[in-house]
């Protein structure tokens, strides 16, 4: 199976993860293709291949003879789709020979413009998928899958035809419900003896991710006072309104919209009511402690002052706020391993690129791995436009990266 086939199986599996979800995996669609990666990492020659209750799939590659001693060296990718936008039944577009132009999304009429993804210009000549405009791809990590499943097989052929690459102890994690922030939560370190491992589920093939951002949600509850309208003066208080004074209270230039770099933002995903009861749910996020600390201190601040506002108490609140934590900044750990690092940018250089040092603005798995004893910076998948009908890669972007993957483990 080629590459460019093995991810159009992928993505043909529905994984959209539910953050309502009291499961894990999340969504049924994860233990479908959690099975079928299990039968085709058997069918390549890894061991101790397994999927356990939870739907994490495990498997390891044994060093080639005489390797043993060399560091274990592990590859994760995750099997979920973000819910931000639908995964049903993808319909990819396929353009061999790409002119560098604009593409028509020809399921919804809309355009994949150069002006807004300029990484397209330099793509002419590729072969590049796209969706239809109607759902997103799955790249965002079915590509990271595909890219490590056939590094996998590269590597187990290889030495089956004793063009023997050298390499030590490989093992691969494929992990469900990344997108709603739980990927890790049941990651059994037991079943990945890895020294330091890779996430593969970035952007740009030439980056390597050793930042990312710390990362809460915040959910405003807000309780009001329902009265017939003709009778409300001074007595009504309208929760969807007070909901929206609350949202209107953050401040506009810190979005997600008007930040880039290392800017921080405050993040309005969700937002509904009526008279008597309302919600909005942000995440809030920042590359810097401090003022991570500070963003959430200002979420909590207004929610006492809106409360007071309204005429709440400790004890039966107008409106309260619950903070809940979800991963940390994983730089302060791998300052500490600058040669995990340094492999990843010979690796890159061997492909023929010029490696690129990054900053994630989101989160990943490797983050919260890497405070659990796995140092795990973040590699490109080789795509773009993740989350949306937007989504775009390129078959010769997803083989770099299993040339990268290669030159990582080659001793």
């Amino acid at each position: 199976m080629t590459l460019l086939e093995r991810f159009l199986q992928y993505i043909h599996f529905m994984t959209t993860s539910d953050e309502a979800s009291a499961t894990c995996p999340s969504s049924s669609g994860q233990l479908d293709l959690g099975h079928y990666l299990v039968q085709e990492l058997q069918q390549i020659g890894l061991l101790q291949v397994k999927m356990d209750a939870n739907g994490y799939v495990y498997g390891m590659l044994p060093a080639t003879p005489g390797d043993e001693a060399n560091p274990a060296i592990g590859f994760i990718a995750h099997m979920d789709t973000s819910p931000d936008f639908s995964g049903e039944n993808p319909k990819p577009q396929i353009l061999e020979n790409y002119d560098g132009e604009d593409v028509l999304l020809k399921g919804s009429g809309a355009v994949l413009k150069v002006s807004e993804f300029p990484e397209l210009k330099n793509w002419k000549g590729r072969t590049l998928i796209t969706t239809d405009g109607t759902t997103l791809l799955g790249a965002d990590d079915k590509a990271g899958i595909a890219e490590i499943v056939t590094a996998m097989e590269m590597l187990v052929r290889a030495n089956q035809d004793s063009v023997q690459i050298h390499h030590g102890e490989i093992w691969v994690c494929f992990t469900p419900d990344e997108e709603i922030g739980r990927g890790t939560e049941h990651f059994d370190l037991n079943l990945f003896p890895a020294t330091f491992a890779y996430t593969v589920d970035g952007g740009d093939e030439r980056e390597i991710a050793s930042e990312n951002f710390n990362a809460a949600t915040a959910i405003f509850e807000i309780k009001g006072k329902s009265v017939h309208p003709g009778d409300a003066k001074g007595i009504m208080k309208n929760a969807a309104l007070m909901a929206a004074e609350i949202a209107m209270a953050l401040p506009k230039n810190e979005t997600p919209a008007m930040t880039e770099g290392r800017e921080g933002f405050y993040h309005l995903v969700q937002m509904e009511g009526d008279v008597s009861s309302a919600k909005l749910v942000y995440i809030v996020r920042d590359h810097d402690q401090k003022q991570f600390a500070i963003r959430c201190g200002y979420l909590q601040k207004l929610a006492e002052i809106f409360n007071s506002k309204y005429g709440g108490t400790a004890e039966n609140p107008a409106v309260l706020i619950r903070l809940k934590h979800s991963y940390r900044n994983m730089r302060p750990v791998l300052e500490k391993h600058p040669e995990i690092l340094e492999r990843a940018r010979r690796a890159i250089l061997n492909a023929g690129l010029e490696p690129v040092d990054s900053l994630i603005r989101g989160g990943t798995d490797g983050a919260l791995l890497s405070y659990q004893g796995l140092p795990c910076p973040n590699l490109g998948t080789g795509g773009y436009g993740f989350h949306g009908p937007f989504e775009h890669i390129s078959v010769e972007g997803m083989e770099t990266v299993v040339q990268i993957i290669l030159n990582i483990v080659k001793c």
